[in-house]
Formats: C-alpha cells, sequence, structure tokens
C-alpha cells in the first residue's frame, strides 16, 4: 500500500490522491453528471501544463508554463479561485520533434505536506515552495548539481513524500533528498542520462517480500530500493517501445502489476531471498498500456490501453475479463470510491461508472472542458478539480 503524506484525509495532497493509487476514501461519487448533480464553482484560465492539481485544507496548488518560457506556480481558493499567491522561475524547454503534438509544458504533479510544496521543475529542478506564502525555500538542480544532461522529456515523475524525505526521479536516476534542506541523501539506478533517463513512472512505497521499500518504475526496469541506503533490493527488465514505461507500478498481493506501450501487461512476485529479493513473473497479457495508471477494485485493474479500450483484468488468475469496444482518448485518470469510478478522459470528458468483473455499467458522461486534459484530475469531498490545456475548474456535486 502506497504512503499518504502528513495531512487531512479529504485532501488530495500529490500525484493520483491520498493513497498514490487513485482511490479515495470517505466520499461517495454521485449518481449522475447531470443537472444539479455536478454543478460548476469557478474557472482560472492558465497556461498549458500537464501537472494535476493537489489540494490541501483551502487552497489549490497549480502549475502552468507561461509564455513559452517561465514556469508558474498558483495558490487559489478553493471555494472561488481567487489567487492567493504566485511564485514563477525560468523553466521552458524543448522536448523531441516525436512528442511535440503533446507540448512542452511542466509535466509533474507537485506534492504537498501541509506546509511544504514541492515543484518538479521541466528542467530537471526540484523547488521547495512555502504552503502559506509561496516563498521559495530551497532549490536542488540537477543538472547544475550532478552534472546529468537535461532530460529529454523534462522532469516528468511526480515527487514522494515519505517521513523527512521527498523522492523522485531526476538527474538520471532516482534521488532522496532531506524535503526540509534539499540536501542529497542518496541516488540509485543510475544511468547515461539524456533520452533514456527521461523516466516517466512515478515511484511508490510498498511492503513486498517483508521488507518496506521504494518501488522504482525507470524507462527500462522496475526495481525495488532500500528506502534508508538506496540500495536496489531486486530489479526486473521491463520491455517498452522506446523506454515509455509511464505507468505508475501498482502493488498487489504481493505483486507488482505494470503494462507497457511495445510489451506486455505484466504480475511480477516479489519474494524474499536473503538481504535481497526475487523476482518472478506470476502471469503476462499481451495487452499494451500506454499512459493510464489503473485502478483496481476488488482484485480486478481497471486499464486504459494504448489501444484506448478500456480492459478488466483478473489480478489473480492473469485473465482478461472483458474489453469495452468503443475508442476513448489516449490518456484517463482514473479515481475510484470503492464502487463506482471517475475517469477525465484527454479529450475533456468526465465519464461515471461502475464495473464489475462481468462488465462496465456506464451511468454518465460529461463534457467538462473544451480544451483537452492531459493532467489527473483531483478530488477533495464534494468538489472535482479538473485541469485542461487552459485552464483549471472546480466543479461540485451533490450527495447520491
Amino acid at each position: 500500500m502506497a504512503v499518504c503524506p502528513d495531512g487531512n484525509s479529504a485532501d488530495w495532497p500529490q500525484w493520483r490522491g491520498p493513497s498514490r493509487d487513485g482511490k479515495i476514501e470517505g466520499t461517495s461519487f454521485p449518481s449522475s453528471l447531470s443537472g444539479k448533480e455536478l454543478t460548476q464553482l469557478w474557472r482560472v484560465e492558465q497556461g498549458p501544463g500537464y501537472s494535476g492539481p493537489v489540494v490541501m485544507g483551502d487552497r489549490v496548488f497549480t502549475t502552468e508554463t507561461e509564455n513559452r518560457e517561465t514556469e508558474v506556480v498558483r495558490a487559489l481558493d478553493r471555494q472561488t479561485g481567487k489567487e492567493i499567491w504566485r511564485a514563477s522561475w525560468p523553466g521552458a524547454m524543448n522536448v523531441p520533434f516525436f512528442a511535440k503534438a503533446n507540448g512542452d509544458w511542466i509535466r509533474a504533479t507537485p506534492a504537498c505536506d501541509g506546509e511544504r510544496l514541492y515543484v518538479a521543475g521541466m528542467r530537471d529542478v526540484l523547488v521547495c515552495l512555502n504552503v502559506a506564502t509561496g516563498e521559495e525555500l530551497w532549490r536542488f538542480d540537477f543538472v547544475a548539481e550532478l552534472k546529468t544532461p537535461e532530460p529529454a522529456f523534462g522532469f516528468a515523475s511526480s515527487p514522494l513524500l515519505d517521513g523527512g524525505a521527498v523522492y523522485v526521479q531526476a538527474g538520471a536516476g532516482t534521488c532522496k533528498l532531506d524535503k526540509k534542506t534539499g540536501k542529497l541523501l542518496w541516488r540509485t539506478l543510475t544511468d547515461s542520462g539524456g533520452m533514456s533517463g527521461s523516466a516517466f513512472a512515478s515511484p511508490v512505497i510498498a511492503t513486498l517480500g517483508g521488507k518496506r521499500q521504494l518501488v522504482v518504475q525507470t524507462r527500462t526496469s522496475l526495481a525495488g530500493v532500500s528506502l534508508e541506503e538506496g540500495q536496489e533490493l531486486w530489479s526486473q527488465e521491463v520491455k517498452a517501445f522506446r523506454g515509455m514505461n509511464i505507468l505508475t507500478p501498482t502493488v498487489y498481493n504481493g505483486g507488482v502489476f505494470t503494462s507497457t506501450y511495445g510489451g506486455t501487461t505484466t504480475l511480477f512476485e516479489i519474494v524474499a531471498q536473503g538481504d535481497g529479493a526475487a523476482v518472478r513473473e506470476r502471469w503476462s497479457l499481451q495487452e499494451q498500456g500506454y499512459m493510464t495508471s489503473p485502478v483496481v477494485m476488488d482484485g480486478v485493474a481497471y486499464e486504459l490501453t494504448r489501444e484506448q479500450r478500456l480492459i478488466a483484468v483478473d489480478l489473480a488468475k492473469g485473465s482478461k475479463l472483458w474489453e469495452v469496444k468503443d475508442k476513448f482518448g489516449k490518456y484517463w485518470s482514473m479515481v475510484t470510491d470503492g464502487k463506482k469510478v471517475l475517469a477525465l478522459d484527454q479529450k475533456g470528458e468526465l465519464l461515471l461508472f461502475q464495473p464489475t468483473r462481468e462488465g462496465w455499467n456506464l451511468i454518465d458522461r460529461a463534457k467538462v472542458t473544451e480544451s483537452e486534459s492531459w493532467a489527473h484530475l483531483a478530488i477533495s469531498g464534494d468538489q472535482v478539480f479538473i485541469r485542461d490545456l487552459k485552464g483549471v475548474t472546480a466543479w461540485k456535486w451533490s450527495p447520491p
């Protein structure tokens, strides 16, 4: 089970929510997305960005790339959208030509512990800001400090907070920093940097093989790392076209589930062995994932594939239970309340559905933005925050 940073359970403090797995407790999704069930509270226009909103207390934090040259962080009042403070720094860069269609904008979703906000800038910098004022507390420039090249696709992996540390995939490797001072504590899983070092997947913390550890998916492998020393405990090669291992690893019943573009959908079992662990492939399917991290309910993973279709996979047996024949957008962000799923489609549509082992029941769908959305949605209480390429919108639903 991934770890939640300090904060209220009603907050949305990081990538994929409180437990970093697209699951939310204490909230029941509406019975529909129509009429008074879902109403818009406010909208704020912004420059483009892929980062999902972060919600902490009475504030919403968003990022953007302004005028193709500056990265901006804003703190907004969650009830009105009014700007409380903003911080900025030079941060634009150009991604490779074959990724141009998806833009040169800030990518990673920040993480917040209630006092500090940790923001990953495109040019491989990690910036720590004061939540109350927006004051910059420290900055770590991986390129300058470690003499590594800028990642070709920018800093894409979202920071993870645990205890007194922040973990990131940056500096052509995986790094642990002191979250109060920004001091580098260790660096591991290093490579040559550049294209191969531009890791996409965001790390999680889980107990595997009886040991609590950092689970990291680089562009070429899946690995477990000791939290204190940064020692590699186990590693498994993961094949993908151009290293597009993008999904956040999903930990399930002593194993790790992943799915890659140009690879397979696989569950690896992690078994304790001496001071480390052994990796065994429990099962594999030919279906290929892309960017969408799945949600898991009752032992079933719901995943949007490279073919832009929703599938259900039995994690115990490694069998595909069903597939929706409709084609959706290239990316979904999904959140489940344990019974239903809210999915934000890249095309700007919000879907509400109730999946089972037998199939999916599409309850409702609503167009919530005219421009595309590649950011993860955020849910806090009865509010939904949606970041599209031109701004952020707050929605509110009525109790079911």
